[in-house]
């Protein structure tokens, strides 16, 4: 998605309603995909406590497979959710808010697979490594006022930074027996 002229990039301290509106937003979703949603998970940096982000919601759905479209496509569409089919990540289904809703993201992945597991992961890591989810809100900071106006690149810098978070929480989720925790909603 190309970004609107008028919309920076904005990092904002942390909100403690963010998990409470992630709440707000997920119990309908749970009324309405009822077992098509095996879990529904609260993710990004708006779900780690004390982290600075973009005042953006991310809720993960993961689902037993992507076919057929319909059994989640109409459900959130009912809520008012747009299905964004030129999302080019083949390992997930993505929904934005629509025109006058508040900022959310919602990323269907497969229930078990790595794209779905991977964001709990991090979102785990961070919460119980405070000093790791520091220098993460500070490099996005940084590169929120380095790359203001250009979300791809500001995506793209954090990558490395990223990743390198992944190998340390696939250590640690190794050293400990790191499961995902029973589904947010």
């Amino acid at each position: 998605m190309p970004q609107k002229a008028d919309d920076p990039i904005r990092i904002v301290p942390y909100d403690a309603s963010w998990p409470h509106l992630f709440k707000e937003l997920a119990l309908p979703l749970r009324r309405e995909l009822g077992n098509v949603a095996l879990r529904i998970d609260h993710i990004g940096s708006t779900s780690i406590p004390g982290l600075a982000a973009k005042p953006v919601i991310d809720l993960q759905i993961s689902i037993a497979d992507f076919e057929p479209l319909e059994a989640y496509r109409l459900p959130l569409e009912r809520l008012g959710y747009v299905f964004h089919a030129e999302n080019t990540e083949r390992t997930k289904r993505f929904f934005r808010e629509s025109i006058g809703q508040r900022r959310t993201h919602i990323h269907v992945r497969r229930a078990g697979s790595f794209s779905e597991q991977l964001p709990l992961l991090f979102r785990d890591f961070l919460r119980t490594h405070p000093l790791v989810a520091q220098q993460y809100a500070d490099l996005k900071i940084e590169l929120a006022r380095q790359y203001e106006w250009d979300r791809q690149a500001y995506t793209d810098a954090k990558q490395p930074f990223i990743w390198n978070v992944i190998a340390q929480a696939d250590e640690w989720a190794q050293q400990i027996g790191w499961l995902p925790a029973p589904s947010d909603v």
